[in-house]
């Protein structure tokens, strides 16, 4: 039996690391599909931050949201949501979805209330998660662990800690090897951050700079033997934030195989036994990125496209994905340039300045140190589509419920929820604050739920 949304069901499918689906639940949404005579299904992937229960949590909370929205009596709605390996650290602080409270105090006066830190080493219950989603790396991982965990680090250490991490990516997602940075897998590859140019205490000094400056105290933390006072403590704390954006970044590769070799071909699929049914395909955080490839993989020459709309919340990926040329590069496009056009229907980019997540981390992970390159949508290619936007698209303020927006099909629009999307502790921010009946209300009128 599937989950169920109010009175409507909610179907949960799983695919691999390689966008291998599990076929138990792609059946099950095909059968129920048929026997409901499903119009309209809204299909949502979570991003990075979410195990099974937790996706499914999202799910039955963001759909809730959209169920209570006026629709067409002429609509037989159904749910799927997409469940694909990206679990969260344990000591993840973004809030798991959780309602968040309105910022008071410093935070609402615009100040920045600062956190501890936790130790720089890597927990056992976190060790074990990461060996279980990236097994290639597990060797790399326990070494990693253990050099955490060093009581007096020193040069050698932090060098070897890049050796470890530059290994684990490669292992874990071998074209990372050859990777030429932001292109046309729309920044895909081997993470910039760990090129061997770089010098390794530098990269891990910016990790540390960045979490102080988002609100994380590394001068009051817990800090292991060499002390959290001590250059080579902050140094620790920097290579660890390091790792778990190297670890997101390997997610964000898995995202885009999920999207163009899993979920595309199950949304041809469904197109194939329901020529009428039409599709609207949501995606949060990587997930945006899944739904997006998703466009990759769907089979030539559907018109029109079965997909209705796409809507992307706090997308992590490249703000330059559609862009065509790309701006840096006029030899270049990005690896979603003219996907759009596979959308009967616009293609709506949600982003917030509250992500510091996809502000301040992203760019840290997908830039080479020491590059000077303008700012948002100028020259600089290692900007997020959460975090600004896509380049070069029109952009709107996020409306409220019942007001309408100037979609038009196969076209992007940006659309600017910082008014909205605001809630979260440092260091990411508002990354996960997207459960709003505003937000929803993009879906139903980009999808057209609410005509007959």
């Amino acid at each position: 039996m599937p989950e169920s949304i109010g009175d409507k069901p909610l179907w949960i499918v799983s695919f691999d690391k390689d966008g291998d689906v599990d076929r138990v639940g792609a059946d099950a949404l095909v059968a129920g599909v048929r026997q409901r005579q499903i119009t309209d299904l809204m299909v949502f992937s979570h991003g990075w931050n979410n195990d099974r229960s937790k996706a499914v949590d999202l799910y039955q909370r963001w759909f809730g949201k959209l169920d209570t929205l006026p629709s067409a009596a002429t609509r037989r709605i159904g749910y799927a949501g997409v469940v694909w390996p990206s679990e969260r650290w344990t000591d993840e602080p973004i809030g798991d979805f959780a309602p968040a409270a309105a910022p008071t105090g410093a935070a609402a006066a615009g100040r920045r209330e600062s956190v501890p830190a936790g130790a720089p080493t890597l927990d056992a219950d976190t060790l074990r998660m990461l060996k279980t989603t990236f097994p290639d790396g597990a060797q790399q991982l326990d070494r990693i662990a253990e050099l955490l965990g060093t009581e007096e680090p020193d040069h050698g250490t932090i060098d070897e800690l890049f050796r470890q991490m530059r290994e684990f990516s490669i292992a874990t997602f071998p074209g990372n090897a050859d990777s030429e940075g932001p292109d046309g897998n729309a920044d895909t590859g081997f993470p910039p951050m760990l090129s061997a140019d770089n010098d390794a205490s530098k990269v891990f000094r910016d990790f540390a700079m960045e979490l102080m400056r988002s609100g994380v105290d590394l001068d009051s933390a817990e800090g292991g033997a060499a002390g959290i006072g001590d250059l080579f403590g902050k140094v620790l704390h920097g290579a660890k934030e390091a790792l778990r954006t190297l670890t997101y970044w390997q997610m964000k590769n898995r995202a885009g195989v999920i999207g163009e070799k899993g979920l595309g071909p199950l949304l041809g699929q469904l197109n194939r036994e329901f020529p009428s049914l039409r599709i609207n395909l949501i995606g949060h955080s990587f997930g945006a990125r899944v739904v997006s490839y998703a466009l990759t993989g769907l089979p030539d020459g559907l018109v029109p496209s079965p997909v209705k709309s796409v809507t992307l919340l706090q997308g992590a990926f490249s703000s330059f994905a559609f862009a065509d040329p790309l701006p840096f590069d006029h030899n270049r496009r990005g690896g979603l340039a003219g996907r759009s056009s596979r959308v009967d229907g616009p293609v709506s980019v949600c982003f917030s300045s509250h992500d510091g997540a996809l502000s301040n981390f992203y760019p840290l992970a997908s830039k080479v140190v020491g590059d000077n390159a303008a700012g948002a949508h100028g020259d600089n290619p290692w900007t997020a589509m959460g975090a600004v936007g896509a380049f070069d698209v029109a952009q709107v303020e996020l409306h409220g419920v019942g007001d309408d927006y100037p979609f038009a099909a196969g076209e992007l629009i940006n659309i600017d929820a910082s008014n909205t999307v605001v809630n979260g502790t440092p260091p990411f921010g508002a990354h996960s604050d997207i459960v709003h009946e505003n937000l929803a209300w993009i879906v139903v009128k980009a999808s057209k739920l609410d005509t007959q």
